[in-house]
């Protein structure tokens, strides 16, 4: 009889060779009898687990996606007024357990997956939907809602921008840099609009 946390346990192995194998050979380079032996487990339980190469995936960002959540809420819980919040928003985006070669790795596969398999896209849509709305709920506090929105979708298309140009380079990872340019955006853009209020 198995032991209680075991699957669970397997699963997570399976994701992390899963997150470590893409980034050693790209994902349509790996197959599920390769991401089972990095992870130590036998290639019919991967696929009783998850099914398929396109399932695993899923299932890998779902987890990286409950991390990268988990991240963004406990800065949340710190934060004080609006602009904090949004602060807490763009670090827990580029969070250590995140921001890093492997996880930046899968997370480009995942976006290319998302264009052909259904699952990955739908993943990633709620993913930017509730990215945008957390954004633009607190950019109310200093804009109106056309204009929180449309900075929203600016300071999101940065994020996802930093972590696409992060996957194609050879250079280290750097958070700080890249929160610090995602952070000038918004500063930049607030600030733009209270002297546009200021000079009605």
């Amino acid at each position: 009889m198995p032991k209680v946390g075991m699957e669970a346990e397997r699963r997570r192995s399976l994701i992390h060779a899963t997150v470590d194998a893409i980034h050693e050979r790209g994902y349509s380079d790996i197959t599920m009898a390769q991401i089972a032996k990095r992870a130590g487990v036998s290639g019919g339980l991967v696929h009783h687990y998850f099914g398929s190469k396109d399932q695993l995936l899923a299932a890998t960002m779902r987890h990286l996606l409950t991390e990268l959540g988990r991240a963004i809420t406990e800065g949340l819980a710190k934060a004080e007024t609006p602009r904090e919040r949004i602060s807490a928003i763009i670090a827990g985006n580029f969070s250590v357990d995140q921001f890093q070669p492997a996880v930046i790795a899968a997370w480009l596969a995942f976006y290319v997956q998302s264009r052909t398999t259904n699952s990955n896209g739908r993943l990633l849509k709620i993913y930017a939907a509730r990215l945008a709305s957390n954004l633009t709920f607190n950019l109310r506090a200093f804009m109106p809602r056309e204009d929180a929105l449309r900075i929203a979708e600016g300071t999101a298309s940065m994020i996802d921008g930093v972590w696409i140009r992060q996957a194609l380079s050879d250079t280290h990872t750097d958070r700080q840099a890249a929160i610090a340019m995602v952070e000038d955006y918004v500063e930049t853009q607030i600030a733009a609009h209270a002297a546009k209020t200021n000079n009605k």
